[in-house]
């Protein structure tokens, strides 16, 4: 096949998909060649990604029939803006931890078996991103747990494993509860494609039915709070580059489902209350999960508790969302909020491994002064950070602001106060960090020097959290391509 081929537009969400499963088929055979085939894919597939971006920038969605078949007997892959714009976050995210893995795995019984998990998974997003009927949807979610549990596991401490095997069960639980939706909305409608699903007629107790068990399960699956008590455990025992992945873009897959359902299938059926109480679960995340993170006592269990509270964040939008005028904004803002938060949350990740690999531990009291073994990861922590507490001119700068925008318009504003309160609670547990870090200490000890690698693809993602800041008219432009909203 010819690379014209290749990169024809209609071509494209196939190989997006095929590509990394590719490679991790390749890698299972041939492991001596992993590392190359993940770094063949991890400068490939951002190449695809482009040009699909390109292609939809100029032309519009893009819908392609597998095999041939139409809806509904085949299975379609469908690419508009929002789609096109995750698979975007999710290629640069991927790319970028792909070449911190190899000096991380370097000399690791694991790696070779991380490889292959690593390209799977990165197929999974594609093709759940790329999804345009709720059963494929269903089978991606399900790829993409299982791929993910794997990986948790791959650390082999007995903490690592006990977390793994929690989270399988929530995933577990979470799908089955969508798949129990998907068979009463096929019961009443006939048909697995959303776009058919979203013109059939008025909601019946099916339709409703089904909502709140796909909503439960997917609920379950984001980690949103009082569901968040397996994402500690698991982001924080897990490889770094694995708990990078997880926060930055495995618990928004599920987001990403609750969205595409609630904006083509049931906002119109479901009271306003419902969103109301998304939007209190989302406050009570954003407060357990920063004063859990300020009393956390390893490093990577703070981050992995400000996920918790970062993810609260995204359950704003519902509520916002239904305000008259405004709620196109809150929408942009909760999909701004998700891609500077899968820059950022991924940077800080990848710095806490640095930090590991570095000193052997993350214990905060025992880190003073480290920014003089690890100045550029201190800084790319830094940079993150910004982006997390919401400062200009970074990407979360840009989500927040639009976020209180659409609060004070559309005169609720509590959600506007809940907003500044987060901001100061995450700059109270970044600080609590820094303040060690910068901190005089006579000695300081580490194992083993950090790769260069390891310090520079965290920073590069820091950068980005900022970079998303300044070109916000561009994204929003993509976001709005195929109307989702």
């Amino acid at each position: 096949m010819s690379l014209n081929e290749v990169l024809q537009p209609m071509s494209l969400p196939a190989w997006l998909v095929a590509l990394p499963l590719l490679a991790a088929g390749l890698s299972v055979v041939m492991p001596r060649c992993s590392v190359w085939t993940a770094f063949f894919s991890a400068i490939t597939t951002p190449f695809l990604v482009v040009c699909l971006g390109r292609e939809i920038f100029f032309h519009g969605s893009i819908e392609i029939h597998v095999g041939g078949w139409q809806t509904p007997l085949g299975i379609s892959l469908y690419a508009d803006g929002l789609s096109t714009a995750m698979l975007g976050v999710t290629a640069l995210v991927f790319g970028i931890v792909t070449f911190y893995a190899r000096p991380y795995f370097s000399g690791h019984a694991v790696a070779r078996h991380f490889w292959p998990l690593w390209l799977f998974l990165w197929s999974a997003l594609n093709a759940l991103f790329l999804s345009a009927d709720i059963f494929n949807l269903y089978v991606t979610l399900e790829l993409l747990g299982l791929s993910a549990v794997a990986l948790v596991a791959l650390s082999q401490t007995g903490d690592a494993l006990t977390a793994a095997m929690r989270y399988l069960l929530v995933s577990l639980t979470g799908s089955l509860m969508y798949l129990m939706g998907v068979a009463f909305l096929y019961a009443a409608n006939g048909t697995l494609s959303l776009k058919m699903l979203a013109i059939v007629g008025p909601a019946s107790p099916s339709v409703v039915t089904a909502f709140a068990l796909m909503a439960a399960g997917l609920i379950m699956k984001s980690a949103l709070f009082p569901m968040h008590f397996w994402l500690p455990p698991a982001h924080a025992n897990a490889p770094a580059p694995v708990s990078a992945v997880l926060s930055a873009l495995v618990v928004k897959a599920s987001f990403y489902i609750l969205v595409r359902l609630w904006v083509m299938l049931f906002e119109p059926s479901i009271p306003a209350i419902v969103a109301q109480l998304l939007g209190i679960l989302g406050m009570a995340a954003i407060i357990w999960g920063s004063v859990q993170a300020l009393l956390a006592e390893r490093l990577k269990l703070l981050v992995a508790y400000s996920t918790v509270a970062q993810i609260g964040y995204l359950f704003l939008v519902f509520p916002l969302s239904l305000l008259p005028q405004v709620g196109k904004t809150a929408w942009q803002g909760g999909l701004y909020f998700l891609f500077s938060h899968a820059c950022a949350k991924s940077a800080v990740f990848l710095a806490a491994g640095t930090v590991i690999h570095t000193f052997g531990h993350d214990r905060i009291n025992e880190l003073h002064g480290i920014v003089r073994r690890l100045p550029v990861s201190m800084f790319a922590f830094g940079l993150a950070g910004v982006s997390l507490i919401g400062l200009p001119p970074s990407g979360g700068f840009i989500a927040k602001w639009l976020y209180l925008n659409a609060s004070l318009s559309g005169g609720q504003w509590w959600w506007g106060v809940l907003i500044i309160l987060g901001g100061l609670m995450s700059t109270a547990y970044i600080f609590r960090f820094f303040s060690r870090a910068f901190s005089h200490s006579e000695e300081i000890v580490g194992e083993r020097p950090a790769p260069r690698g390891m310090e520079w693809t965290a920073f590069t993602l820091a950068l980005c959290s900022l970079i998303l800041g300044l070109i916000p008219g561009s994204v929003i432009k993509m976001l709005e391509i195929g109307n989702p909203f």
